[in-house]
């Protein structure tokens, strides 16, 4: 089975902010293969069906942001579930411009919360993420008030008109690996 895990916090509060842009990803999949809706399970929202000849399971931890991690402890309960070839985290990244996508195989958190809690619940940091860049805070403004605030109109107009592109990258990703996709699809 393969997991991809979107960061992003819960509440209608936070569903047009830069920070739930994993959770915009995760939606578009869940629409373009046709899964039902997402479910609470857990620590999570979690929806699974098949894309091709790979079962799949898209979950949107329900912890907040800064303990995303412990809405994965239950990968561990998966037959033959290996973390390095099987999950996908993908989160927001505003040290890149709005619209860039940048897959890694592994790496370190970047100063991104999620990503240092969903490492520390796993023990490593080697399995593959997907970024999608949201853009840098303006000098003037702090960076969780940027993460936390609302996309502009044109932002929001990108990030979205990407997300055909990654549905397809994601498959990629499932079908071929992380070198794959990040040679297809880095922009």
């Amino acid at each position: 089975m393969k997991v991809i895990v979107g960061l992003g916090n819960p509440g209608p509060e936070y569903d047009d902010t830069r920070h739930n842009a994993g959770w915009w990803v995760l939606d578009r999949l869940a629409y373009d293969w046709g899964f039902e809706s997402f479910e609470k399970k857990g620590r999570g929202l979690q929806v699974d069906g098949h894309v091709g000849d790979n079962r799949a399971r898209l979950l949107k931890p329900t912890t907040f942001m800064n303990k995303s991690g412990t809405a994965l402890i239950s990968l561990a309960m998966i037959p033959d579930f290996d973390i390095t070839e099987d999950l996908l985290v993908v989160s927001d990244d505003a040290t890149l411009d709005v619209g860039r996508v940048r897959f890694r195989p592994r790496g370190g958190a970047g100063g991104h919360n999620g990503l240092k809690s969903v490492t520390g619940a796993l023990g490593t940091d080697e399995y593959a993420r997907l970024r999608v860049g949201v853009g840098q805070a303006p000098g003037n403004i702090d960076l969780s008030d940027w993460v936390l605030s609302s996309m502009n109109g044109e932002d929001e107009d990108v990030v979205v008109g990407l997300l055909p592109n990654l549905t397809r990258a994601v498959e990629t990703w499932m079908r071929e690996g992380t070198e794959e996709a990040m040679n297809e699809f880095n922009q």
